[in-house]
C-alpha cells in the first residue's frame, strides 16, 4: 500500500495552549530505540503492575494499518535514522534561516492568531520534570519499551539544551501513551491534575483527529506567554516502535519550544517530508540555540536576528553533533 503522508507539527492555540500533531502515517545525534531495561532515576517508584484490558477490533485495526504504514516509509527510505550526514549538509546561514523559521512563526491558525504570523520564543525557565502515564490496554512490554525510551531521551534533551530535563514522579509534563480505546478517560483523569490544564484545553491532544498519530500542547501561566510551565503530549499506542520513538522524538522537542515545521529544514524532523524519524545533528544545534542564556522567552524576531546569527555561527563552527 501507498503510506499515507505525515503531518508533521500541525499547531493551534487554545487559550494558552500551543499544539503539535505528527499526522497520519507525528525530536542531537540520533537516539536509537532502546531494547534493553535501563536503571531507572534515583527517587523514581517503579510502576505498578498494569490491569491491562482488552482492546477493541477499531484500536487492533489501528495498530495493524499503522504497522503497515511503517513498513511503507521504510521501503521507501524515509524514516531514517542516521540523523544526517554528507548528503545532508547545511551552512550557518542555513541552520540560521531554520531556527527563525521553526521558532518565531505561527504554522497553523487559533484564537488571535493568523497563519504564517510572526510569533515570540517560547521555552521553559523552570526545570521540565517528564511524567508517564499509559492507558490500561497498553501491555507490559511495550510500557517498559516506551519508559525506557523517554528516560534515555529526557537525558539527550538536557544535555542538547543545558537545561533541566528529567523524568520524575512530580512532573510538568506529561507524555500519554493512550490508545483509541482509552485516550479520553485516561487524559480526563490525569492530564488535568497538571496547574492550569483542564478538560476544555486540554481537548485538542485528547480529542486526536483520525490521521494524527501524536500531539504536544504546551501551556503559559499568568501575563508572560512564552514562558512554557506545563505540557501534555499525546502518543497513540498503537503506533509500531520507530514511529512511537518518532513520537516521542518530535513532540518532547516540540513541547521544550521548537512549535513550528519549515519545509527548507534539512536534515531535521521539523518538516513535513518525513525524511527523518529521530532528532538529527542540525536539530541538536537548534535545541542549543533556544536555550542559549543570549535568548529569552518573550524576545521577538528582529532582536533576536542579530543573536541567531551568531549563535548559527558558532554552532556550525564546531561541526556536526
Amino acid at each position: 500500500m501507498t503510506a499515507t503522508r505525515i503531518t508533521r507539527g500541525i499547531k493551534a492555540w487554545g487559550g494558552l495552549i500551543v499544539l503539535g500533531l505528527l499526522g497520519a502515517c507525528e525530536m542531537f545525534q540520533p537516539v536509537e530505540p532502546v531494547l534493553t531495561p535501563r536503571a531507572r532515576p534515583a527517587g523514581l517508584a517503579p510502576p505498578p503492575v498494569p490491569d491491562i484490558q482488552a482492546t477493541s477490533q477499531e484500536s487492533a485495526a489501528l495498530r495493524a494499518y499503522l504497522a503497515q504504514v511503517q513498513s511503507s516509509q521504510l521501503t521507501a527510505g524515509l524514516l531514517r535514522q542516521d540523523g544526517g550526514g554528507p548528503d545532508t549538509p547545511f551552512t550557518a546561514d542555513m541552520l540560521a534561516r531554520n531556527f527563525e523559521n521553526i521558532v518565531f512563526f505561527n504554522e497553523y491558525a487559533g484564537p488571535g492568531v493568523r497563519p504564517g504570523s510572526a510569533s515570540a520564543l517560547r521555552r521553559w525557565t523552570a526545570p521540565v520534570r517528564i511524567g508517564i502515564e499509559f492507558g490500561p490496554s497498553v501491555p507490559p512490554s511495550q510500557r517498559t519499551r516506551d519508559t525506557n525510551d523517554v528516560i534515555a531521551y529526557a537525558r539527550r534533551l538536557s544535555q542538547a539544551t543545558g537545561h533541566p530535563v528529567s523524568v520524575s514522579d512530580n512532573p510538568n509534563f506529561l507524555v500519554f501513551f493512550v490508545s483509541e480505546d482509552d485516550r479520553a478517560d485516561t487524559l480526563n483523569a490525569r492530564a488535568t491534575r497538571l496547574p492550569g490544564v483542564n478538560r476544555i484545553n486540554v481537548g485538542p491532544v485528547r480529542d486526536l483527529p483520525r490521521d494524527a498519530y501524536c500531539a504536544v500542547a504546551a501551556y503559559s501561566s499568568g501575563p508572560e506567554r512564552s514562558t512554557y510551565t506545563a505540557a501534555v503530549a499525546v502518543i497513540r499506542a498503537e503506533n509500531p516502535d520507530l514511529l512511537r520513538l518518532s513520537c516521542i522524538h518530535e513532540e518532547l522537542a516540540q513541547g521544550l519550544g521548537l512549535a513550528n515545521d519549515s519545509p527548507d529544514a534539512r536534515p531535521s524532523i521539523f518538516n513535513d517530508d518525513d525524511e527523518f524519524a529521530l532528532l538529527t545533528g542540525h536539530d541538536v544545534k537548534l535545541l542549543g540555540m533556544l536555550y542559549d542564556e543570549r535568548l529569552r522567552p518573550g524576545i521577538g524576531l528582529t532582536e533576536a536576528q542579530p543573536i541567531v546569527r551568531t549563535l548559527a555561527a558558532e554552532a556550525t563552527a564546531i561541526g556536526p553533533s
